[in-house]
């Protein structure tokens, strides 16, 4: 048998935070992401979720019609993770994706234009205000933005993206300082 252990190295774990007056950019702890489908022709399980992860200290995030994002910023025990799994059916299902998405927070007064160079996702607070959510591209890259507080965003992406997204988003933060 093998001694090999796999170690988890944290995707953004050597970035530092990039902080100005004007954009601060920071990689979010790597807790929880879990994907969440409803059943077909379920109704309101938006704020059946909201009530799940509020009792479990977790954020819901829209993705889609019937998907959302929970999210938290410690990892989840096995068991805990079984209750709220558990806490879903028959309604809805979810799929543990923190070993596979990213979490990265771009603030300040200027986040939103600094992302608008990489969106075409509308990020006025007229309409996209806080709690608002879309799956876009930033760049190239497949994202998740959600407006978290009035100038700050949450970005989910895919693990093997992450650094090339923490890339352009520094240089897209370089003007501002």
């Amino acid at each position: 048998m093998s001694d090999f252990r796999p170690t988890l190295r944290p995707a953004l774990g050597a970035k530092p935070v990039i902080s100005s007056t004007a954009v601060s950019l920071s990689p979010l702890p790597e807790g929880v992401i879990i994907h969440v489908l409803a059943q077909p022709g379920e109704r309101d399980v938006a704020s059946f979720l909201d009530g799940l992860a509020k009792r479990a200290a977790l954020a819901v995030r829209s993705v889609s019609p019937g998907q959302w994002f929970i999210v938290g910023e410690e990892p989840m025990a096995y068991q805990d993770m079984k209750d709220l799994f558990d806490g879903l059916e028959p309604r809805a299902t979810g799929v543990d994706q923190s070993h596979g998405r990213v979490r990265i927070r771009i603030s300040g007064k200027l986040a939103r234009r600094v992302l608008s160079k990489g969106t075409a996702v509308d990020l006025a607070p007229a309409t996209f205000p806080v709690g608002q959510s879309a799956t876009t591209l930033i760049g190239h890259i497949a994202a998740h933005i959600t407006c978290v507080d009035a100038d700050t965003f949450e970005i989910i992406v895919l693990r093997g993206f992450a650094e090339s997204l923490w890339d352009d988003l520094a240089r897209m933060s370089a003007e501002f300082g």
